[in-house]
């Protein structure tokens, strides 16, 4: 295979401000690769990190020098040699699969012996805000299946009480983003057990993961930040009951799958979640849903313009796009904004 490899920075306004524990954002800045081989080309989506020392001006320097460096990729053994995990490894990676789907023509889960994904519930997130700010935005995704919120130390009962007043019939994830101690955790499990939620992920710190050990859950609990990748996955047993899946940590969807089939033989629950992006980030997770138990790929509802091929969402319901956005194998689905940037 001999490859072009080009590398494109793009900036993707947010329908509303979006709040974690860690801070509030406007846009997504996401970095895109195209990768090409006689006439065919691939494409994917990853959004460099802050918190894992990334940025949009590093991420694209690791690319350009992969582009330097090498006309060829045959085999991720090699790929592996080349970028650490991360956005930069996941968007060569997926992208790789895209043309290689295409090249072959049949789909990603195909050559990699996935189920076929079909529509399934993703969670839809809550931002941090006050409790009525919160209690609204919950009132409009009254009786979506599955909420994800965002949450930090202060009113934590209040804002849940608040919010599963509002929606009674959903299931919640509580996302703390490592902010909570051991102390507030153990006071809250038990309330919020009551409340419909069904996963807490990423309570604590990483570093502070041994303290999960001698914690008796009453809801599972579920790493993330703890999690990126099969090295180091033995040692999250006894801590956590599931594990997040996101491809901008795993440095792609080949670590992705070795990760989810590792974790399932340790009978870990898995979560697929995403960083804010476009549909095209979200579509190699998606590749997975088959064999997840829950997922939470609402990136696309968070941003104020997708892609022109993009997933649909109803009322928590996740489906494929219409036409093929990535890994399906179909080349003549390629649409203008992939021809377009191949062309540049």
């Amino acid at each position: 295979m001999s490859l072009s490899i080009r590398t494109f920075h793009q900036t993707i306004p947010l329908a509303q401000v979006f709040r974690i524990s860690r801070g509030a954002k406007t846009t997504a800045e996401v970095i895109v690769v195209v990768v090409g081989d006689e006439g065919k080309y691939g494409w994917a989506e990853a959004v460099p990190y802050a918190h894992y020392g990334e940025s949009v001006e590093s991420v694209t320097q690791q690319l350009d020098d992969v582009a330097k460096r090498v006309s060829t990729v045959n085999s991720y053994s090699q790929l592996t040699e080349l970028l650490p995990a991360g956005s930069a490894r996941n968007a060569l990676d997926c992208a790789l699969w895209d043309l290689k789907a295409k090249i072959h023509q049949t789909s990603v889960n195909q050559l990699l012996e996935l189920p076929a994904p079909q529509p399934c519930v993703t969670a839809q997130t809550l931002s941090i805000g006050s409790v009525e700010s919160m209690r609204k935005e919950a009132e409009k995704l009254k009786g979506a299946p599955l909420i994800k919120v965002k949450l930090d130390t202060e009113n934590v009962l209040e804002r849940m009480e608040a919010i599963h007043q509002a929606s009674p019939d959903s299931h919640f994830i509580i996302d703390a983003n490592e902010s909570w101690d051991i102390a507030l955790l153990n006071a809250v499990a038990e309330p919020l057990s009551h409340q419909n939620v069904v996963l807490i992920e990423q309570p604590l710190p990483a570093d502070k993961d041994d303290e999960l050990l001698d914690f008796d859950s009453p809801i599972t609990l579920c790493a993330d930040e703890s999690c990126h990748s099969t090295e180091g996955l033995n040692e999250l047993v006894g801590k956590y009951q599931a594990i997040n899946i996101k491809l901008d940590k795993t440095g792609g969807l080949t670590e992705a799958v070795a990760l989810l089939r590792q974790a399932k033989a340790l009978d870990l629950k898995i979560m697929l979640g995403c960083m804010v992006g476009s549909s095209l980030a979200m579509a190699p997770s998606y590749a997975l849903t088959g064999l997840a138990d829950f997922v939470d790929l609402d990136g696309p509802l968070l941003v104020a313009h997708d892609r022109e091929n993009k997933f649909e969402f109803n009322n928590g319901m996740m489906s494929s796009p219409l036409a093929g956005l990535w890994g399906t194998g179909d080349s003549s689905s390629q649409h203008s904004e992939l021809v377009y940037l191949s062309q540049k």
